[in-house]
Order: structure tokens, then C-alpha cells, then sequence
């Protein structure tokens, strides 16, 4: 090595992505936030006033997956097959292909989408059928991850109404196949997830200290309630938000507190009923003992996605209520893309920069560090 070569150090101090807070080169540095607003495409290499080998390094991470989305839905062959027969589903399930999440990935800077099977689940079926349906998607999501080294996580699908062998698939997925955690849905046939049929399940949750990600679905009482708007439009966000205040309100939050909780949509309509959550309590005095330190103390342990909320309204209510440290990124693939979200984001003017970082891969890093490797 000649001697001025020698003099090029590189130095790397705790970056998001695994790079370090301070780059510097014979005297160019380049600060976190000038590093992270390069990921971001918020800033250029040329602001930084940077050459040679560091400009050639942070110009390639302007484009270096990095992002963790904790939303993205797959939908295996059985998956697809069954909502033929079954008559439910849509374009954007039936036609999902990996090859259609890995290009939207790589579009938008996402490293790792964590896989789920999206509604109605194994909702649609039961008994043996149910069984089978979500043993099969398990294996094709563990196939899809093993066939694509540090691009997929995934939440298992369990047919929660059958509570042994929601038990036996809990050890099946989370041993055997090796799955990040458990996705459920917010409600099953009018039973939400703090209902006590459920009891046993969430003890083997808590006793693993389970990630369980959910996602909405329309409950059996409030599907075709009106002719002009379809449950995912306000249905979704509602039964996310009941089922937020019967795991709360139920005891179960304070029971089963190593379940770490993922729900979609930023809470769904939680933090605009904020007022009427935490004056429960007052109103309501055998739900006191439920929070015995206020129920925003419960409601800051759990984490929220940004999938179709990455906006300025959604956002702000949300970071009112919510320690920034606690939202994940989402972005319901295929039904939005990822670009869509890293965008609204950014045009939503709530966050820094820093803050982005965090929320899109920093804190699921907390939840998820195998993948900060």
C-alpha cells in the first residue's frame, strides 16, 4: 500500500444501516444526518462535497435496500386456490408473485419485507380444512425465505378458532420452520383478541414472547352495513381499534405483557377516540384494575405500521399520542407500494430525519435483529 493510501481511513459510528455515525476521509466527513438524508434521497453525495472512495461508498448507499416493511403480504398457491373456490379475494392477492415483491422492494429501498397472509385468513373455513390451509401457507412462506436469504421475514397464519391446533402450529412455525412470529387477524367470527376462548393461546404468546403482527379484517356483525362503503374503508380501522381496546380492557395487556404487539394502519381509529380510550377507566370502575397505570401506559408498549397512514393527518394524530420509537414501516403489498409509503412519509412533514430512519428501519431492528446483520 503506498503512503498516501495509507492515510485514507475509514471511520463508522452506528448507522442505521449498519454503516457508522461519522464517516471521514482525510478530513471529508459526512454527519448521520447527511448520511441518512442520502438514503432518504433527501440529499446529494455533491452537498457533501465528497470524492474518491467515501463519495463512491455513499453514493451506493443511496440506493442500498435498507428499509424494513413490516406489512407485505404474500399469497401462496393453496392461498389462492381456496379463495377461488371460496369466491373471495381480489386482483392484487390473486395475482401477487415474489418476483412482484422483490421489484417493488428494490423500487422503494426495502431490505426486508416481513410476509403475511392478508384477510379473511383462515376465516373463510374451518376444522381440517383450516388446519391444512394455514400449515400449507406457513411452509411456502419459510420456502420463500429460505429461497431468498435476508430479503423475507415472515408472521405465521394460525386458525386461531381451533385453539389446539393454533398450539400445535405456534411450535410447528416458530421451531420447525423457523418463522419470525405470528400474525393474526383483529377479530375471528365476533371474537376479538382479547376474548377468553382465546386464553390458551395467549399464554403460549406470552411464555415465547412472541411478535404477533395484526391485521384487520370485517367482523362477522358489520360486514354490508352500507351499500356505499365496503369494510375496508372505515371497517377495518375500527375492528383494529376494538380489538386494541379488548386486549387492553380485557386484562390481558397486563397479563400477557412479553406478547409484543404490531397493529396495522397506525392503529386503525385509536388515536382519534384517544379521550374516550383513557377515560374508560373513569367511566367504566371494574376496568380500572385493566390499567393500573392509565391506559396510554398500555398503549405506548404496543408498535403501530405506517401502511396506508403515511400521511401529514394519520401521522400527527398518531406521534401525539404515540412515542416515535413505537411505529414501524408498513406497506400493505400489493394493495400499495412501497415508494408510496417512503414518499408520504416525507411530504407528511412530521418526522426528522432521523425519526424517518428510525420508524423505517432502526425500530424493528428492536423487534427483529437478525436483520441488522
Amino acid at each position: 500500500m503506498k503512503k498516501d493510501e495509507r492515510k485514507q481511513r475509514w471511520s463508522l459510528k452506528g448507522c442505521v444501516c449498519g454503516c457508522e455515525e461519522v464517516l471521514s476521509l482525510t478530513g471529508a466527513a459526512l454527519s448521520r444526518r447527511q448520511f441518512v438524508a442520502g438514503l432518504a434521497g433527501t440529499a446529494t453525495v455533491a452537498a457533501a462535497g465528497l470524492s474518491g472512495p467515501i463519495k463512491a461508498f455513499a453514493q451506493a448507499a443511496e440506493t442500498r435496500p435498507y428499509r424494513i416493511d413490516v406489512h407485505h403480504h404474500l399469497s401462496p398457491p393453496s392461498y389462492v386456490t381456496a379463495s377461488v373456490a371460496a369466491n373471495f379475494g381480489d386482483g392484487p392477492m390473486r395475482k401477487w408473485t415474489p418476483e412482484s415483491s422483490l421489484a417493488d422492494m428494490d423500487k422503494a429501498g426495502i431490505a426486508v419485507a416481513m410476509l403475511s397472509v392478508t384477510t379473511p385468513g383462515v376465516n373463510f373455513t374451518s376444522g381440517e380444512a383450516a388446519r391444512k390451509l394455514a400449515r400449507e401457507c406457513n411452509e411456502y412462506a419459510a420456502k420463500l425465505i429460505a429461497d431468498h436469504p435476508g430479503r423475507f421475514g415472515g408472521f405465521a397464519m394460525l386458525p386461531l378458532t381451533d385453539v389446539d391446533a393454533s398450539l400445535k402450529e405456534i411450535s410447528y412455525a416458530l421451531d420447525t420452520l423457523k418463522l419470525d412470529g405470528i400474525g393474526l387477524l383483529t377479530s375471528y367470527h365476533d371474537k376479538w383478541l382479547g376474548d377468553p376462548a382465546f386464553l390458551p393461546v395467549m399464554e403460549e404468546l406470552n411464555a415465547r414472547k412472541v411478535i404477533v403482527y395484526t391485521h384487520p379484517t370485517g367482523a362477522d356483525c358489520c360486514v354490508n352495513l352500507v351499500r356505499t362503503q365496503p369494510p375496508v374503508m372505515i371497517e377495518y380501522g375500527t375492528d383494529t381499534t376494538r380489538t386494541i381496546a379488548d386486549i387492553i380492557f380485557s386484562g390481558n395487556a397486563q397479563k400477557f405483557r412479553d406478547i409484543r404487539w404490531i397493529f396495522s394502519h397506525a392503529g386503525g381509529s385509536m388515536p382519534f377516540l384517544i379521550e374516550r380510550l383513557v377515560r374508560q377507566p373513569v367511566l367504566d370502575a371494574k376496568t380500572k384494575p385493566t390499567v393500573p397505570d392509565g391506559t396510554l401506559a398500555e398503549l405506548t408498549r404496543f408498535w403501530y405500521d405506517t401502511a396506508q397512514t403515511s400521511n401529514k393527518a394519520a401521522m400527527s394524530a398518531l406521534s401525539a399520542i404515540i412515542p416515535t420509537s413505537q411505529i414501524l414501516f408498513g406497506t400493505d403489498f400489493p394493495y400499495r407500494t412501497g415508494i408510496d409509503h417512503v414518499n408520504g412519509l416525507r411530504n407528511a412533514g412530521v418526522f426528522t430525519e432521523a425519526q424517518i430512519a428510525d420508524i423505517e428501519r432502526g425500530n424493528a431492528l428492536k423487534l427483529l435483529p437478525r436483520f441488522g446483520a
